[in-house]
């Protein structure tokens, strides 16, 4: 199969040959038609976060279930499926206790000493990034990395599921659970920052404050449900939220990944609001709050993937789609073949679009 290859960080991507094994017990071959753009894999691509290498990325992904190994039970083959980098092995503390998004699932992964499931053409080992690998024609993941969706999702839009949407709009009804007129800032109109935005309309917020530097991010974050944007690098911008909500926001959050995103996020709050942060921050920055936030009742909290339960969530946010409450057409910027793939990160870079989607040949 060809795969997108990262051998060195800082490099291109190389669009080469790969070996897939066949399925092992649990493990599910999916074959890979579409996978969206992410800027978690653009940390490791440029170096950012560091991870074995070769590997190759992309994690938010759809396709079609194509062979599975003994003892799967949760898919099978022909079905549409959405990934999602939160595999789980159902039975740690995390699991047991509703909290899937922090397993570290050991078990989803193979063996050391077992064959890899990615190999180069002249046999050398390929490591899995984050569990998926997805720009790639074909993945080979545990079944508990997948959800089986309707048939009639378009996959180029359920892609955006397995991560942007998940994230975002899980920020939104899991992470801060908001109440039906309550304020929302979202700083960052990327992919999950729309998706939030979004979720904030369907969740019955009041007041949604989009703020992103792009006009047209802004105008997009306003069809999605925002009532009301500003450029957060504007002087007055944080006076300007606490104005318009007469007080600041019950919640913000930050998905961006910038720590002076992250210090808006918690300006724009409230007394007693909560900020919550997305966005994956450089390694050697610390996020805090001082002392007259503290007494002043706010509260900063980490939002990994949405504190999903993708089996169950993944299918809703479909349903929420299809019955056009959840717009994902808006989002995708461009559709783009796997040997453009580098193309897609220099736009990702530039920060101007929202998402880019690399489609496979059906």
């Amino acid at each position: 199969m060809k795969a997108a290859v990262l051998f060195e960080a800082k490099k291109p991507l190389e669009v080469t040959d790969v070996l897939v094994a066949k399925p092992a017990a649990h493990e599910v071959l999916i074959r890979t038609l579409a996978c969206g753009v992410c800027r978690s894999d653009l940390h490791f691509v440029d170096g950012a976060y560091p991870h074995p290498l070769p590997a190759i990325p992309g994690h938010e992904a759809a396709g079609i279930v194509e062979a599975v190994g003994e003892e799967v039970r949760t898919v099978k083959p022909g079905d549409h499926v959405v990934t999602c980098l939160s595999a789980f092995c159902g039975h740690c503390e995390y699991c047991v206790t509703g909290r899937m998004y922090l397993c570290l699932g050991g078990e989803t992964r193979r063996a050391a000493s077992a064959e890899p499931r990615l190999r180069l053409a002249n046999g050398d080992p390929v490591n899995q990034m984050l569990n998926l690998s997805a720009y790639a024609e074909m993945m080979l993941v545990h079944e508990h990395a997948c959800v089986t969706i309707d048939r009639e999702m378009p996959l180029d839009r359920a892609a955006l599921i397995g991560c942007a949407v998940t994230t975002g709009a899980g920020a939104v009804f899991n992470t801060t659970d908001v109440s039906p007129g309550e304020t929302v800032c979202v700083v960052g109109c990327g992919g999950i920052g729309l998706a939030a935005v979004n979720a904030a309309k369907i969740a019955g917020a009041g007041k949604i404050i989009a703020l992103d530097p792009v006009p047209e991010k802004r105008a997009i974050a306003e069809k999605l449900g925002a009532t009301h944007s500003y450029d957060p690098l504007a002087d007055n911008v944080v006076a300007e939220v606490i104005e318009v909500t007469k007080g600041g926001v019950d919640h913000a959050i930050e998905a961006v990944g910038r720590p002076q995103s992250a210090e808006t996020t918690v300006k724009v709050l409230r007394r007693g609001g909560t900020a919550t942060i997305l966005g994956m921050m450089p390694l050697n920055e610390k996020v805090g709050l001082s002392a007259m936030d503290l007494l002043s009742g706010k509260r900063l909290q980490g939002g990994i993937m949405g504190y999903n339960r993708f089996p169950v969530d993944i299918p809703r946010l479909v349903d929420f789609y299809q019955r056009g409450q959840l717009d994902l057409d808006t989002i995708i910027a461009e559709r783009l073949p796997l040997t453009r793939i580098n193309d897609a990160f220099d736009e990702l870079r530039k920060g101007d679009a929202t998402r880019s989607v690399i489609v496979f040949d059906q």
